[in-house]
């Protein structure tokens, strides 16, 4: 594997984590999710919106319309109790699975 393909695949596996860490915080619409994404973590656009869309068939997020003041309504997303359920489960098993590959790279002592 190449870095970049590394990177890509890490980024992948922690992008459910980190939508969801996001909305823990407050409700957002996705353009808001896939630049803060972009912006902390590169994140292409493109992978946010049918991630939302199965994180809203599985239960996770709920969205309402809004007005916008720019153009269109704009969709907003919101934790579910299923999705702040989901949230503190995938920040535990992140938490103890960074942990064990810092103990394996000799991180932590």
């Amino acid at each position: 594997m190449t870095e970049s393909t590394i990177q890509i695949q890490l980024k992948k596996g922690a992008l459910e984590l980190c939508v969801l860490a996001l909305l823990a915080c407050r409700e957002s619409y996705a353009y808001e999710i896939a630049s803060t994404l972009a912006t902390a973590v590169g994140m292409g656009e493109g992978t946010i919106y049918p991630l939302m869309r199965r994180m809203q068939d599985d239960g996770l997020v709920d969205t309402r319309l809004v007005e916008s003041n720019s153009g269109p309504p704009r969709k907003y997303y919101r934790l579910t109790p299923a999705g702040r359920t989901a949230y503190a489960a995938q920040k535990r098993e992140w938490r103890s699975f960074t942990e064990a590959v810092n103990q394996l790279l000799g991180d932590i002592r």
